[in-house]
């Protein structure tokens, strides 16, 4: 389907600051790359909204018809426990820990991200490389580096140059930090500090004897910087400029300012053309803090087993409440948050299938192309979700209008409004539709029944006041209750 030339998209681009009109360098393909995760735990739940965001943005472009060629890495070795090249690399330390190879924590913690991610409907990127596999191509780019003076080996480990860059190039310009600022603000180097300035990052580190994951280089038996091995693949298969660049907020800086620097040192030409950020997810109005408690798993939330969450909640809904703010804001998770968007959830997937039951007419009393159209601006509008969301639930009121024959709709609309649903709810969004289960709908039509009757003897008993308390206290939990001529109904709002 190649709509992408009647849809012009606006993407926030973080280099500019701008929300820019988006195009690819090549007409119809798009080169993006989203920074992965480090292999050493279960995935964060923060670092899969990240990757949720960039799902999202992956199957809008396929469904506008582009092809798009979509890396997102795994970094198995080089990111060490802060910023400051100090510390031990995150994986081998996990392997001390737990006295295994480090390919056994990458390979545990690898195949539990994919597990996490194929639950949430993850479509699996194009390429996904790993650090490891890429140790010839970083010090390709290490060899460049240097022999073009932006960078300078100590004692066998290399270290870009910061100041020397920044004489004809300016670091610092996506995150907005100027390096004068960076330099007053930092403490004096220590006496066992190889940099030059505190401002220097390593390309390579000398692996002492007790590093256990070591590669051979001309410098001697080191391992890769962090920040390189993203320019080492990014460039490797989407080319020396490409389209977009991916990630958490958090990783602006240093990460994605080191990136810039080392691809325009060494190539010679800004890397990326537009730069996209997710933001954080906090939970119950806190940072999430595995010190403290206020932290919870995929998996607890699938399985319910946190003592933060009052049940479980399926892949579907939690996928559902992440669409529900942008990309680009702050989203706070939250029990309370969770049940309402899965009433929401619910609501949203019965409307769906009650579009195959409504009668057709020879009018339509809605519009469907301008509310598709407006769908579409809303994902045009820098992929806004939640604007998509609530032209849905719009939707949603038009067929239960339908469905009780206050309003009326063709065949041809009809067929439009269903194909529409498809496209942005399952396509798009990547929301699945999961029915409840036989044992919850049984349990809830029993609980229900007996509900109506009690209502249904309020009323004959003239005890309006029972009666309207138990209609206004089920509304209250998200249950309209429908009185006809064959007898009382209820459904989820």
């Amino acid at each position: 389907m190649q709509l992408y030339k009647n849809q012009q998209l606006k993407v926030h681009n973080s280099l500019t600051g701008k929300k820019e009109n988006f195009k690819p360098i090549n007409e119809g393909h798009i080169g993006m790359y989203v920074c992965g995760p480090t292999v050493y735990s279960n995935v964060h739940l923060g670092n899969c909204r990240t990757f949720m965001s960039f799902d999202m943005m992956f199957r809008y472009f396929k469904h506008l018809g582009y092809k798009v060629r979509y890396v997102r890495n795994i970094t198995d070795a080089g990111h060490l426990e802060n910023d400051a090249d100090e510390g031990e690399d995150k994986i081998a330390k996990k392997a001390k820990l737990e006295q295994i190879e480090p390919m056994e924590v990458v390979q545990r913690y690898t195949v539990d991200f994919h597990n996490t991610l194929r639950q949430f409907n993850f479509l699996p990127p194009s390429i996904e490389p790993t650090a490891t596999g890429h140790i010839i191509e970083q010090i390709e780019i290490i060899k460049e580096i240097l022999e073009k003076g932006f960078a300078y080996e100590v004692n066998g480990s290399v270290y870009f140059d910061v100041q020397e860059f920044n004489k004809t190039h300016d670091y610092g310009k996506l995150s907005g930090r100027k390096l004068e600022d960076m330099i007053a603000n930092t403490r004096e180097l220590t006496a066992q500090s190889e940099k030059k300035n505190p401002q220097d990052f390593a390309l390579w580190k000398r692996a002492d004897e007790q590093h256990i994951m070591r590669w051979p280089s001309p410098w001697g038996d080191g391992f890769p910087g962090w920040h390189l091995e993203c320019t080492a693949m990014s460039t490797k298969y989407l080319g020396e400029t490409f389209d977009i660049h991916g990630g958490g907020m958090d990783l602006k800086f240093p990460h994605h300012e080191c990136e810039i620097a080392q691809a325009e040192a060494c190539c010679g030409k800004s890397p990326v053309n537009y730069w996209l950020h997710a933001n954080m997810l906090t939970l119950n109005g806190k940072k999430m803090s595995k010190s403290t408690g206020n932290n919870v798993y995929p998996h607890e939330i699938f399985s319910g087993d946190n003592d933060l969450l009052s049940k479980a909640y399926a892949p579907a809904v939690v996928r559902f409440f992440m669409m529900q703010a942008h990309y680009s804001s702050i989203l706070d998770l939250s029990d309370d948050a969770l049940q309402a968007s899965e009433k929401g959830y619910y609501r949203l997937m019965e409307a769906i299938s009650v579009l195959e039951k409504l009668d057709k007419s020879t009018k339509s009393d809605f519009d469907v192309q301008v509310w598709q159209q407006k769908c579409y601006d809303a994902m045009n509008d820098d992929f806004n979700t939640p604007i998509l969301i609530a032209q849905l639930f719009d939707a949603v009121k038009h067929i239960n209008q339908i469905k009780e024959g206050k309003e009326s709709i063709t065949k041809e609309d009809l067929a439009l409004m269903t194909s529409t649903f498809q496209i942005f709810v399952n396509d798009v969004l990547g929301i699945e539709l999961i029915a409840q289960s036989n044992e919850d709908s049984n349990t809830l039509n029993g609980v229900m029944d007996l509900l109506i009757d009690l209502r249904n003897q309020a009323r004959a008993n003239k005890d309006f006041k029972t009666s309207d308390k138990i209609r206004d206290e089920l509304t209250s939990l998200g249950i309209q209750l429908k009185d006809g001529k064959d007898g009382t109904t209820f459904s989820l709002k």
